[in-house]
Formats: structure tokens, C-alpha cells, sequence
């Protein structure tokens, strides 16, 4: 006598061969007619065995709902303990959230007694599409992961990348978001960011500034060398030895020639005060040296009139 779990694969099976579908049918009544009693006690006992299978897996649903809901809460108390990046943090969630849900999903369909081969294979195929199909938005969603771990820059830093110089806005999963110097908006791929360069200006509390002057030759050169170190100190911006990481001012010969002595003026201050004091000490050197009486370098054109 066929059973009904015996004539329902037969069933499943018309999907290939149509002749099946006859063929259970025709089992099944006979079974029906040959034997009514066995038929309903096998009937019920399936319907009991599939309300177990059931009811096992709504349980594994719900504590698997749970156990999840918990584990997000748990990363969350983590992330604000150590004071991860709100975007990291949100996207690590997010993203486990999403393969344990998927994972609980098939372990539940697995409790009802369905194969979940295929459809782990199905998931596999559809990932791997996916993947070859996004390549360039994974490489760049991957460039936004090191980049919120590693956190070479952060918001409201002052860089340069990918030829490309100015203050951080935004930093998302996908791209980096900077505003130049003279007001565009720049959106930069995280994928190319994080595998170039980054010049980060505002990284160190402090910066040193670089001048470069040019005098004339025969200028008394120790006396300008100390005018313009004391138009330097003048300057309450610029530091000295006194703070953690500056220098104090400094002036040397970087270059000489017959019509011309290039001095390097170098001192320190803060990062927020680079531009204004490196514009400022150009305005006085330009004002005050002629003052001290110190000339600057003139291009020179020697001229042999012969006879």
C-alpha cells in the first residue's frame, strides 16, 4: 500500500514529467478505495508529525528573533563604550543584523524539512551575480570600511588626495565628500581614496610654516638673519621650543649666486593659524626689511659694449 508521503513526491515530480501527475493520482484513489481506515490514520499522523515540525520551527524563529535583537544591542553598548565612528558602527550592525536573520531563515526552513541545499546554492549563485555585477561599488563600500577603521582623516580635516585639496564634510560608506579652498564640492570614490595618498594637514595641532627671501648680495647677512628672526618673534602665532613639537624660529642660506642670496625662513605655530601667518610675515618681511635697511635681490644684466 503507497502511503500519502509516497504519492506526494510522485506529485512534485510533474514539474518534469507530466505523466506523473496521472500516475499519483491514480495511486492515491486506489488507495483510497482499497484500504479508507489506514489512509486517515496515515493522514493524521503526517498532519501531527508536519504540526510538530511547525511548531519547532515558529520556537526557533522566535528565540533566533531574540537572540538577534539582543546581539544588536550588545554591539551597540560596545560601539558607544569605545566611541567607534557612528557610521562604522551603524554599518557593522546593519550588516549583522542581515546575515544572521538570513541564517536563522534557513535553519527554519530547514526544521519543516525542506532541502535547504538549493536554496543555499540559489543564495551562492545570486551573491556571486551580484558581486561580478557591483564590483566597483563593493571596491568602493570596502575603501569606506578601512577608511572608517583606520581613520587617516576625520571629519573637518584639511587634506589632499587624489589631486584634489580641501575640508572634509561628510565621510560615507561609499565616497568622501570635500570642499576646496575656493568653494566646490568634490566627491571623491572611497576605493581610489583608500588606496592612494592622503596628505592630512590637520592632523598634528601644529605646523611649520616655510618662507623663502630673497637679497641682495653683500647684505649684511648675520644682521638680516636676526631681523627677520625678530620679526618672527614679534608675532605671538609663532611658537617656540617651549611647546611640545615646534621649533624656535630659524633662518639659513639655502641658495646663493651673483645676483642673489635665498634665505629660508622657517617657524612654527598653530594649524588653524597657517595661512593667516604665512601671509602676514610676507607683508611685513616686504615692509620692514627695506625699513632695516636691507635691499632685495634684483635680476642683473651685464652688458659688454665692444668697440
Amino acid at each position: 500500500m503507497f502511503s500519502f508521503l509516497q504519492a506526494l513526491p510522485e506529485a512534485t515530480e510533474a514539474v518534469v514529467n507530466p505523466d506523473s501527475i496521472k500516475t499519483a493520482v491514480v495511486d492515491l484513489a486506489q488507495n483510497v478505495v482499497n484500504d479508507p481506515g489506514g489512509m486517515l490514520h496515515q493522514l493524521g499522523q503526517n498532519a501531527i508529525q508536519f504540526g510538530l515540525k511547525v511548531l519547532a520551527a515558529l520556537v526557533i524563529y522566535l528565540v533566533g528573533s531574540w537572540l538577534i535583537r539582543r546581539v544588536k544591542k550588545l554591539l551597540k553598548k560596545i560601539f558607544e563604550k569605545r566611541k567607534t565612528d557612528k557610521a562604522l558602527a551603524g554599518f557593522v550592525q546593519s550588516l549583522t543584523t542581515v546575515v544572521l536573520t538570513i541564517l536563522l531563515i534557513v535553519i527554519t526552513v530547514g526544521t519543516l524539512g525542506v532541502n535547504t541545499s538549493s536554496l543555499a546554492a540559489v543564495l551562492a549563485a545570486g551573491g556571486v551575480a551580484i558581486g561580478m555585477a557591483m564590483s566597483g561599488a563593493l571596491q568602493n563600500f570596502a575603501g569606506g570600511i578601512m577608511l572608517l577603521a583606520f581613520k587617516p582623516f576625520k571629519v573637518g580635516d584639511f587634506i589632499e588626495a587624489q589631486g584634489y585639496m580641501g575640508t572634509v564634510t561628510d565621510l560615507t560608506i561609499v565616497s568622501t565628500h570635500l570642499t576646496t579652498p575656493d568653494n566646490k564640492a568634490v566627491i571623491i570614490p572611497n576605493g581610489s581614496l583608500s588606496s592612494g595618498n592622503i596628505n592630512n594637514f590637520s592632523k598634528h595641532p601644529i605646523r611649520r610654516i616655510d618662507w623663502t627671501v630673497a637679497i641682495a648680495p653683500g647684505t649684511d647677512l648675520e644682521a638680516c638673519k636676526a631681523k627677520l628672526v625678530e620679526i618672527l618673534r614679534s608675532d605671538a602665532r609663532v611658537l617656540s621650543h617651549e611647546t611640545e613639537g615646534a621649533s624656535d624660529p630659524f633662518v639659513a642660506v639655502s641658495e646663493f649666486s651673483e645676483s642673489k642670496v635665498v634665505l629660508t625662513v622657517r617657524g612654527w605655530g598653530n594649524a588653524a593659524d597657517y595661512w593667516g601667518l604665512f601671509f602676514d610675515m610676507n607683508d611685513r618681511f616686504y615692509k620692514e626689511l627695506p625699513e632695516a635697511g636691507f635691499g632685495f635681490a634684483y635680476p642683473r644684466v651685464n652688458v659688454t659694449i665692444k668697440q
